[in-house]
């Protein structure tokens, strides 16, 4: 029995040690679409925890991106594939622009696309730490990206921890629920349709316009 559990700790034990590029790459096989819950923690350069957040997060391919801030104060990011909606009802104002413009330098988008990875970042394997493999980004258009670096770590089920550090010291950490893994996402998850009454502030684009031949 001795012997056995050995022999199957030996052939476990390069899963467990794999890097956290090859979690990626074993994670996004296959993968069409993603949803989980989130919290989210930001401190500032004093190690201070100055804000605090959970919600919900769904992703599908190819760029289609939903992140609900639920508690304290409600917050909607849809992106539809053109544009990026930012929805806060608080305000009673949604801003809108081109999707192009956000997506540059986004973590998540490599867990549904890893090509992103060598295209976003210059990507290096980090020590493994606290039980998970990380993967440390550095944009490569940095004077475009919403942060310095980031920081993703994996666990044996997927993306677990997300870090992103800016230029004035600030530390925004997200950690993720379980991964459901291609769900069946509701008609009009990655719709956004300005609430009535809301103040729209952006330009939207317009959706080229196909004409049908003989018309």
């Amino acid at each position: 029995m001795r012997l056995l559990a050995l022999l199957v700790l030996a052939l476990a034990a390069p899963l467990a040690q794999a890097g956290a590029r090859a979690q990626l790459d074993a994670f996004s096989q296959g993968v069409q679409g993603l949803s989980t819950t989130f919290e989210q923690r930001v401190y500032d350069p004093d190690k201070r925890m100055v804000e605090m957040a959970t919600g919900t997060v769904k992703l599908n391919k190819p760029r289609q991106f939903r992140w609900e801030v639920l508690q304290p104060y409600p917050q909607l990011i849809v992106a539809d594939g053109d544009h990026v909606w930012i929805h806060d009802p608080d305000l009673e104002q949604v801003t809108v622009r081109k999707q192009s413009l956000e997506e540059q330098g986004s973590p998540l988008s490599v867990l549904i696309d890893p090509t992103e990875l060598e295209r976003q970042f210059k990507v290096a394997e980090g020590a493994s730490a606290n039980g998970l493999s990380w993967l440390e980004l550095s944009p490569r258009q940095a004077e475009d990206a919403p942060f310095e670096r980031a920081r993703l770590g994996f666990d044996g089920k997927g993306l677990a921890v997300m870090e992103m550090f800016d230029g004035l010291g600030q530390r925004t950490e997200v950690r993720f629920g379980a991964w459901q893994r291609n769900p069946p996402f509701a008609a009009g998850t990655f719709a956004f349709v300005p609430p009535k009454g809301t103040e729209v502030v952006g330009e939207q684009i317009r959706a080229a316009e196909v004409i049908p031949l003989g018309e």
